[in-house]
């Protein structure tokens, strides 16, 4: 399967947590958490369509200002989904600018927040550039099955933990996988591009066989002429947790939210050794991590949000990690 969704560390395994997950042949990208965002350029922040906040301390939440500030002037609309609370964080940092040139500009910028509650609640608010960011379209609804949100090929989902406060855990899933056949494309003599994706959403979604589908030459074909080029199997998935204290509870939750994750990135704030001062801390230790990601079956687990006291001593803490995750710790 060639994946679709490509995560990174916006600032490796040490720094502020952070992950930017581009999607293949689309100009969309999904930030979860909003730390330091300096090592993304500007280009890669306008393709924000998603952000999502774990909780609101300072290193998830500080980067919220360079997302707006290269977003204003843009038409576009930022879908954020977080923990309670969230909905007022972004609005008074909205609050904190002056808003008096909006009427110069034709363009809107949009911020739509959702907040996950107890019970699987949602409490979602709207934010909108030419209306000053003032709060509104407020209503309150659920999220079935932890779903907080959804775009162009995928499904967000996520769990409510507990740190100091609560804390949410988020998976985003494709909810399903479509693979082109190279050489069946090949004998009927068509170029790959861009157009492969319609087909394949066409595919995924169930569409008839005369639906319409665009060929590279610009002529249009029908689904069920070009359907025997498109394979469909289980969609990628990639969970993400940091900032979690080591109980039963957040661990059954993780595992399963994070069930069969292609990938699994997952903080290992100390080393299996300093296991009190996790828990004074309410962080995972090492151990903790892989423990977590073989429960849930994950197929790899990427650790992050190492303190700084382990500067130096990497390899070491992945392989605490990677050791748990194979059952040899």
């Amino acid at each position: 399967m060639r994946p679709n969704l490509h995560p990174r560390l916006i600032n490796g395994r040490f720094g502020d947590p952070g992950l930017f997950v581009e999607m293949l042949h689309r100009r969309g990208a999904l930030l979860v958490d909003l730390g330091d965002l300096s090592p993304l350029s500007p280009r890669d922040l306008l393709r924000v369509t998603h952000v999502l906040v774990t909780h609101m301390h300072m290193d998830h939440f500080i980067g919220f200002d360079a997302l707006l500030r290269v977003s204003v002037g843009r038409d576009k609309t930022i879908r954020m989904a977080g923990p309670r609370g969230l909905a007022t964080r972004v609005h008074h940092k909205l609050l904190g600018y002056e808003w008096d040139l909006v009427d110069r500009y034709d363009s809107d910028l949009v911020f739509e927040v959702t907040e996950l509650h107890e019970g699987g609640r949602t409490r979602f608010a709207r934010f909108r550039f030419k209306r000053r960011f003032a709060r509104e379209d407020e209503r309150n609804g659920e999220a079935c099955g932890g779903m907080v949100g959804e775009g162009d090929g995928f499904r967000i989902r996520a769990a409510l933990l507990e740190h100091h406060g609560p804390c949410l855990g988020f998976a985003v899933a494709e909810p399903a996988h479509a693979n082109v056949w190279k050489n069946r494309l090949a004998e009927r003599g068509l170029a790959a591009g861009p157009w492969l994706q319609a087909l394949k959403r066409a595919v995924i979604e169930g569409r008839p066989d005369d639906w319409p589908v665009a060929l590279p030459d610009g002529t249009a074909g029908t689904l069920g002429s070009l359907r025997e080029l498109v394979t469909i199997g289980e969609g990628q998935k990639i969970a993400y947790v940091t900032d979690v204290a080591d109980t039963p509870a957040n661990r059954e939750a993780i595992a399963r939210l994070a069930a069969g994750a292609d990938l699994l990135f997952i903080e290992g704030s100390f080393a299996a050794e300093d296991a009190a001062q996790a828990r004074l801390r309410a962080h995972l230790t090492t151990r903790a991590a892989g423990e977590i990601a073989r429960a849930a079956g994950a197929r790899r687990v990427e650790p992050f949000h190492f303190s700084p006291r382990y500067e130096g001593e990497e390899a070491r803490m992945i392989a605490e990690v990677e050791a748990a995750f194979r059952g040899g710790a």
